[in-house]
């Protein structure tokens, strides 16, 4: 097969100004948008859009539960297969924030019919499949038109039991807050563009988008956790925010415990912050209070937008050494506490 025939020399960020979760619409702006929208009563729908959670979850029978999610973007890195792997993982963690299981993808596409090698779909989507395949779950079809620029991603479907959901409305005053991953993505890819970001932490931001989020669904089921949410395109703080409000809490952050990309922070304060960066900061004013002592760059790094980032878990305080321990021997090292979920009454986040 010639180089052309299969995508691997086009370059996919020749085709788009910005892709993966920083191409969200913003969070204020949705939320304004779907205020008005009827939702049909169901008493087996157990997680329905009113919290925003990260994916629906319906009952099926009193064991069995399904989680629903669909997720795409336009690229955000140059390699095809790349792109299709940190788009199917990205979309594979909301049934995970869930406590679920994926079992079933289907394939959305949205691609040129000319202009583009048809090598370079193929590549996207052996990328997609690869991850799928790496969640246990299996590609049952999909749907394509023709579009540009390129867009890819999953509708997921997976499944609980109806009493062991994890949601972002359980979170309870004392929990520990933890991170799995760290977070800068977006702030790392900003800086590959402009030709700052060293090969090795871009290949580290690379490696963290492409990693599952299974271990920490997995690892929050063994433990009981009940309340978490997965770090996309509302950046750390944004989705923090959102489970602020669901559980009706305030969330205390430590930015300084907060684990950084390598690299993130330096191009931070050298100027690479995507726009997204502004508009997560705008959509979230009214909700965020930050201590005059975090510096700029760390700022900005934590309402940076994630593509494929981690799971923020809300965890009892004596189940966080034995999470925090099995989360680092299942794959993710870095996991760390970095803050607290402070007492009801005003939903808002709090950095120090």
């Amino acid at each position: 097969m010639t180089a052309e025939a299969s995508g691997s020399s086009f370059d996919l960020l020749t085709t788009v100004e910005q892709g993966g979760c920083a191409a969200k619409l913003p969070a204020d702006r949705l939320a304004e948008l779907l205020a008005d929208l009827p939702v049909r009563p169901d008493d087996r729908l157990l997680v329905d859009i009113s919290t925003h959670d990260d994916a629906g979850v319906y009952r099926l029978t009193d064991d069995l539960a399904i989680v629903q999610t669909v997720d795409f973007f336009p690229p955000l890195c140059s390699d095809p297969c790349e792109f299709g792997q940190i788009a199917a993982a990205n979309a594979l963690s909301d049934v995970y924030a869930m406590g679920g299981q994926p079992v079933t993808a289907m394939n959305i596409v949205m691609f040129p019919a000319t202009g583009i090698p048809l090598g370079v779909l193929k590549d996207i989507l052996r990328g997609g499949l690869e991850r799928v395949s790496a969640a246990g779950a299996v590609i049952a079809g999909g749907h394509t038109i023709a579009d540009a620029p390129p867009k890819y991603g999953l509708a997921v479907t997976g499944v609980v039991h109806p009493s062991r959901i994890i949601t972002n409305r359980a979170a309870r005053a004392g929990d520990a807050l933890l991170l799995t991953k760290p977070i800068g993505t977006a702030i790392v890819l900003a800086g590959r563009k402009a030709g700052l970001a060293a090969e090795a932490d871009y290949r580290a931001a690379m490696d963290s988008m492409k990693q599952l989020n299974r271990a920490g669904a997995e690892v929050m089921q063994r433990h009981g956790v009940r309340a978490a949410t997965d770090i996309t395109g509302f950046g750390l703080l944004g989705h923090a925010r959102g489970l602020a409000r669901a559980s009706g809490a305030t969330l205390r952050i430590r930015a300084a415990d907060v684990p950084l990309l390598p690299g993130a922070l330096a191009l931070a304060d050298a100027g690479c912050l995507p726009g997204a960066c502004f508009r997560n900061q705008s959509a979230m004013e009214a909700d965020l209070r930050i201590d005059r002592s975090v510096d700029y760059a760390r700022r900005m790094a934590l309402l940076d937008a994630q593509t494929s980032g981690g799971l923020l878990m809300c965890v009892p305080p004596g189940r966080v050494e034995a999470v925090l321990a099995d989360l680092r021997a299942a794959g993710h090292p870095r996991a760390a506490r970095i803050g607290e979920v402070g007492p009801p009454g005003s939903a808002r986040v709090e950095v120090v």
